[in-house]
């Protein structure tokens, strides 16, 4: 199922989350409500797990780092990739990429490509848990690592993948009033997909894909 060559999604109409859910409390948010709801076994199906395929490629093992900034109003890091790369360029994306033979599992590999694509050092770095894996149109097989994130971490971008670095307030990101429902209609079918676009105040940032996909799980996640 592909999509044009010059396809643009914030030009394909979308229609408000009509399911009329809340958003997650804010007390659901803070360091110890995170890491105890990460403690806890869940019996749930995630909303979004599987892209349409658009790729004749072999399915990939990657991982991705959610990071999630304890500021007294915690946040999400993210990163616009560069135009150039030859997958998922110019969106908006978690730290994260294919794993290593070397990488001792998902947590290592999301922790390396942290490191390598943001400068984010380990020991800034609480990891509390992973949500299902999400399956990309171009058959990578990633599995979302969440972790907390010390805001005293100093970064630094790898400038052949990462064009900058922000974060966007984690409850405006699980809250679904923000949440956009797409669906683009092709020959094998209608693709379905989230948006959820953040104004800085100077840029906006169209978040949309695999990662409005993996924060809509992370919404239901913490809901439970």
């Amino acid at each position: 199922m592909t999509l044009p060559v010059n396809f643009d999604p914030r030009k394909v109409p979308f229609q408000a989350d009509a399911a009329g859910l809340p958003p997650v409390a804010p007390d659901r948010l803070t360091h110890k409500a995170l890491v105890h709801r990460f403690s806890q076994a869940a019996d749930w199906l995630p909303e979004f797990r599987h892209e349409p395929r658009m790729s004749d490629r072999s399915l990939t093992q990657a991982s991705v780092l959610i990071g999630l900034v304890m500021r007294e109003r915690p946040t999400v890091l993210l990163t616009q990739r560069t135009a150039h790369l030859s997958s998922h360029s110019g969106q908006v994306a978690f730290p994260g990429g294919k794993a290593d033979p070397d990488d001792a599992g998902p947590v290592a590999t999301a922790l390396r490509e942290a490191q390598e694509e943001v400068g984010l050092s380990a020991e800034f770095v609480q990891v509390i848990g992973a949500l299902p894996r999400y399956t990309t149109g171009s058959q990578f097989v990633i599995t979302p690592v969440v972790a907390l994130l010390d805001p005293q971490f100093v970064l630094a971008a790898n400038a052949f993948e990462v064009e900058s670095i922000f974060e966007v307030p984690l409850d405006f990101l699980m809250n679904p009033r923000h949440h956009r429902r797409h669906q683009w209609p092709t020959p094998s079918g209608t693709r379905h997909w989230l948006s959820m676009p953040y104004h800085d105040g100077l840029h906006e940032r169209y978040i949309w894909g695999a990662t409005a996909g993996m924060l809509r799980n992370l919404y239901q996640f913490l809901s439970l």
